[in-house]
């Protein structure tokens, strides 16, 4: 009997571990559609100013664990089929690339202790530099190496298409995975008397972002006053949504050649449009992840101080209504 339970309960996971594989390569897939809707030729080379596949799937890896690996290179492979039908041997260069990249930046952060309520600064760090810089040059070195022993590209044009391919890839970690961290966990709604200013920051962010992204006077700083209101008041939640909206505001913007970007050159567009997302992503997840870790501390303490107080008030000799004090 004992027997057939855990047949029972190793196929239930096996089964649950399918769907879960076929769920990541699907929004993998989608993900990856999306990214390429408002895509920048650099030097010939077609690439994603944000490439939310690369979020998705470790945001896969952290929420789900290991087993989802055979999910991101199945979405990574419908990526490259719809990218290139015939599948060429060297789309495998660029399929183990992306499917590996995700995988060693989960690996860092697991070493590392990264948590994923992203609660604490050292997470922010964590994530900005091993999951999205350090990570993502796997899948820029595959893809770029790839494109230039193909001879797609030739071998002046290898750094730059590497540095788009390596941005825009560490920008999805930045941009997209921890909107889906913070998505993930479940929180409480805002108390009543918060919703008001999360309508307002939410108006002033739907105005801001696309008036400076469309506009040619390069008025992109002003964002920032919106991004540091969402942090301070709203913590993670507030700053990466509102990090996501900016960012994609603005390379649309880029891919249509509009606003400050009007008057560059493809990589001149690309460099501006990264360094400006780059500097977004990374102010608001630090940010927040500051002000998370001090209003955590501050709670801690308090809880101290009272916990404190009790016993100091159970230790302190009382004055019952039958005890005279010493001055009587």
């Amino acid at each position: 009997m004992t027997g057939v339970v855990r047949i029972q309960l190793k196929g239930r996971r096996a089964a649950v571990l399918v769907l879960a594989n076929l769920a990541v390569a699907a929004c993998y897939y989608l993900g990856g559609r999306l990214g390429l809707l408002k895509a920048l030729v650099v030097e010939g080379s077609v690439v994603s100013p944000i490439w939310p596949p690369t979020g998705i799937a470790l945001a896969a890896l952290l929420v789900l664990g290991p087993g989802v690996w055979p999910g991101i290179a199945l979405g990574a492979l419908l990526v490259v089929h719809h990218l290139s039908p015939a599948l060429e041997p060297g789309a495998l260069a660029i399929l183990g690339g992306n499917t590996l990249a995700p995988f060693c930046a989960y690996v860092m952060l697991r070493i590392v202790g990264f948590r994923t309520e992203l609660d604490r600064l050292r997470d922010g760090f964590a994530l900005v530099f091993l999951g999205a810089l350090l990570g993502m040059l796997v899948s820029a070195t595959a893809g770029a190496g790839q494109l230039l022993l193909g001879g797609r590209i030739s071998g002046g044009d290898f750094w730059p298409v590497w540095a788009a391919w390596w941005t825009g890839d560490a920008l999805g970690v930045l941009v997209v995975a921890p909107v889906l961290l913070i998505l993930w966990r479940t929180r409480p709604p805002l108390s009543l008397d918060r919703w008001p200013e999360a309508l307002v920051l939410a108006v002033c962010a739907g105005f801001v972002a696309p008036f400076v992204a469309y506009s040619s006077l390069s008025l992109l700083f002003l964002v920032y006053p919106v991004l540091i209101w969402a942090a301070l008041r709203f913590q993670l939640p507030g700053a990466t949504l509102c990090a996501l909206y900016v960012s994609v505001v603005t390379a649309v913007s880029a891919a249509d050649g509009d606003g400050p970007f009007r008057d560059h050159t493809r990589l001149g567009v690309m460099i501006n449009l990264q360094a400006f997302n780059g500097a977004i992503a990374l102010t608001a997840l630090l940010l927040a992840a500051l002000v998370t870790e001090q209003l955590k501390t501050r709670r801690h303490v308090e809880e101290a101080v009272a916990e404190l107080a009790d016993v100091v008030e159970r230790l302190a000799p009382g004055e019952g209504p039958g005890r005279r004090s010493h001055g009587g």
